[in-house]
């Protein structure tokens, strides 16, 4: 499939599930909170390093695109699920192994217990044991961010039992409805696993007109206090928005601390043997650009390389102390950069994680180098960054040069 075929499909910018496909077969599936943003990654000249060799070769295969909007990114992830399990897409089996996928499981119990399981446990549990299984999920960390959602909503045990005859973690977290202490009936329990069932089905607006018809009936016979809580329940459903699972998402946790990555800075220089020095920062807030903090920097510096200059835009950068201080910096180089970048935090008496990007001969992205953890778990979004600093430094350097020409 060509760029140019993507931009007549008409992708809109809705969180949803797309599909690749060729012959009528879905190749591919996968999930976005801006379907538009997402699928035109699949056709970035770095999409080999991006995503490997056989997610390059699927685009090349794949003769159309399908999608599916859904009302949030949280359905999407749900949908997209439904859909591998559905049409088992070679390139999804290709991208992960089967064995490591993620899957809900919903026990067979009493007070059924809501669980992720790994594929390759599924196979050790007893079909007995199991009341229903939904997945695969390609991604743990998403998967606990879709539940860490719902089970704000409709409360669940995971762990706990109505023998324990105390208040479990959970329980005082207001996350487990009093299965422990007893607190909630199996008929009352039975409701909510209902409803985490329907939302895994997908079936959000008859979860929805469902709880409206409970809420009346609450009301009706004068429980007022059930029925102001099924209210709710109802504002939190129709409230998840395009950016609710976004947002949770970038919550990530480092080392057992809880870190919360808003704000990336990337910064890049450029120039014609020493001509036309500039240097530029690009702001990433929440893994999208933010235009209006892009600056511009004209190098002032007439000797010395890239470190030099890439040296001065950061001190001027931190002389600005009005500007909000980025989580992570991004930088484009190697450890040289990456030396360069820590000087100058240690002089501002500054602690940032920097990660640099270093480029191949055709100056493709080759490896990200510096804060591993970091590099790990926002892969994406920082090479994302260093390509827009990179496509700003070189537009602000040929303006530059143009000027320079007349003048």
């Amino acid at each position: 499939m060509k760029k140019e075929e993507w931009r007549q499909s008409g992708v809109p910018s809705k969180p949803g599930v797309y599909m690749f496909l060729k012959d009528g077969k879905i190749l591919y599936v996968g999930k976005a909170a801006n379907l538009a943003d997402r699928t035109r990654s699949y056709f970035s000249s770095n999409l080999e390093f991006e995503r490997g060799a056989h997610i390059s070769k699927m685009v090349r295969e794949a003769d159309k695109l399908n999608w599916r909007e859904t009302g949030s990114a949280l359905e999407a992830v749900i949908l997209e699920a439904n859909l591998i399990k559905k049409y088992q897409p070679p390139y999804n089996t290709k991208d992960k192994d089967n064995k490591s996928f993620n899957f809900v499981v919903i026990t067979k119990e009493k007070f059924p217990k809501v669980k992720i399981v790994r594929g390759r446990e599924l196979g050790k549990i007893d079909d007995a044991g199991i009341l229903y299984v939904f997945g695969p999920f390609p991604f743990s960390s998403e998967l606990k961010k879709v539940l860490k959602i719902i089970r704000k909503i409709f409360p669940y045990s995971d762990k706990c039992s109505e023998k324990d005859n105390r208040p479990c973690f959970y329980r005082q977290l207001g996350l487990c409805p009093g299965v422990c202490t007893g607190e909630i009936s199996e008929k009352e329990y039975g409701r909510y696993i209902k409803q985490v069932v329907n939302l895994f089905s997908g079936k959000k607006e008859k979860i929805i007109k469902d709880l409206q018809k409970q809420m009346k009936k609450y009301a009706d016979n004068l429980e007022f206090e059930q029925a102001a809580q099924t209210r709710d329940q109802i504002e939190a459903l129709e409230s998840i928005k395009e950016t609710s699972l976004v947002e949770e998402l970038y919550k990530t946790s480092l080392s057992g601390a809880n870190v919360q990555v808003k704000r990336i800075e990337s910064f890049d220089v450029a120039h014609l043997q020493n001509k036309a020095r500039v240097g530029v920062m690009v702001v990433f807030k929440n893994g999208k650009p933010s235009k209006k903090d892009y600056r511009q920097f004209l190098i002032k510096t007439q000797k010395g390389g890239d470190t030099d200059a890439l040296r001065e835009v950061l001190e001027r950068r931190f002389k600005h102390t009005q500007w909000q201080y980025p989580d992570l910096i991004v930088v484009d180089g190697g450890k040289a950069q990456c030396k360069v970048a820590e000087k100058v935090l240690h002089a501002n008496d500054l602690d940032i994680p920097i990660v640099a990007v270093k480029k191949d001969k055709t100056h493709n992205p080759k490896e990200i180098i510096g804060s591993t953890k970091y590099s790990s778990l926002l892969k994406d979004t920082i090479l994302q960054a260093n390509l827009e600093a990179h496509r700003f430094a070189i537009s602000l350097h040929r303006r530059k040069m143009r000027k320079d020409l007349l003048e």
